[in-house]
């Protein structure tokens, strides 16, 4: 039923599943019966995992509900019935790699530190990978390393990159790259851009001008705007998601470092929280670890 992915994934998520998981079974081996004393125990051992208070409360919610509906008398039924209702609350959510049309244009956004210009590259390599002629745009140009790492990783992928020097207009950037998409008739390029939240004025400002030429020298290019967040950080990644879409908005959400952590949980309350995708997941640090989501495989391995 399940495939390679499925057993990558089961790996990479071994320790939010130890967490998560182990954290039900201690309270529901220790019940005799099904009563708000266990819902509660249940909500709190959410809530260690990092779901988050919010979502840990909803599924404890959705959970008394459809124990009742069904009828449910016996414990050991408790733990399905619960993989279930996230399995709802997740939604049907399968990602592709392939671009929804081309040609196409992904910006990516994310603070320093989360991982961003490797899962470029590595994103880079898959959708390459898939005969899709894919070029970079090196727009974070205020970053020391970030041009001299993106190169590195088009190298590794065997893409075309387009850079400027450091400190340069990130907006001149992506005029260079865009013309250079066009007249080589790229199918997806990938740009790319700042990630300095703390100064949410300057990236506003940044991100609306680079939107403001792509509208301008390439309209008819399919426009996705990716956030990078590191599934280390927990509940913080939800904060740092939503302090971005205060900046622009977002059509879905790569998440790193899943295999490094116990705090994977932290998918669940992204989608519930901020219902924005979660597109693709990195768990490992090959090249080929950066895998598409599939929200019905990510509930069955936590699980």
């Amino acid at each position: 039923m399940f495939g390679k992915f499925f057993d990558k994934l089961k790996e990479g998520l071994t320790k939010t599943r130890d967490s998560i998981s182990s954290a039900v079974s201690d309270v529901l081996n220790l019940a005799v019966t099904i009563d708000d004393d266990l819902y509660e125990e249940l909500e709190e051992a959410l809530i260690i995992s990092d779901i988050g208070v919010e979502t840990s409360v909803e599924i404890i919610e959705r959970l008394k509900e459809k124990i009742k509906e069904e009828k449910i008398k016996d414990v050991a039924m408790v733990k399905p019935c619960m993989k279930e209702v996230i399995i709802e609350m997740m939604g049907e959510e399968v990602s592709t790699i392939s671009p929804e049309k081309t040609p196409e244009i992904k910006l990516v956004i994310g603070v320093n530190g989360v991982g961003k210009t490797t899962s470029i590259g590595k994103l880079a390599t898959k959708i390459k990978n898939e005969n899709y002629k894919v070029l970079l745009a090196a727009a974070d140009t205020f970053r020391a390393a970030a041009i001299d790492q993106l190169e590195i990783w088009s190298k590794r992928a065997k893409v075309d990159i387009v850079k400027h020097q450091e400190g340069s207009d990130p907006a001149a950037v992506i005029y260079d790259a865009v013309q250079a998409a066009k007249a080589r008739n790229v199918d997806v390029l990938i740009c790319d851009t700042a990630g300095r939240l703390h100064n949410k004025k300057n990236l506003m400002d940044e991100l609306s001008k680079i939107n403001r030429v792509i509208d301008r020298e390439f309209g008819e290019a399919h426009r996705e705007t990716l956030l990078v967040l590191d599934a280390t950080t927990g509940q913080n990644a939800v904060i740092q998601a939503k302090q971005f879409m205060e900046v622009c908005p977002i059509d879905g959400i790569i998440l790193t470092k899943l295999d490094g952590t116990a705090k994977g949980g932290v998918v669940i309350s992204i989608k519930n929280q901020l219902n924005i995708p979660v597109k693709f997941i990195g768990v490992g640090e090959g090249i080929d670890d950066l895998q598409e989501f599939n929200s019905r495989e990510f509930v069955e391995a936590l699980f």
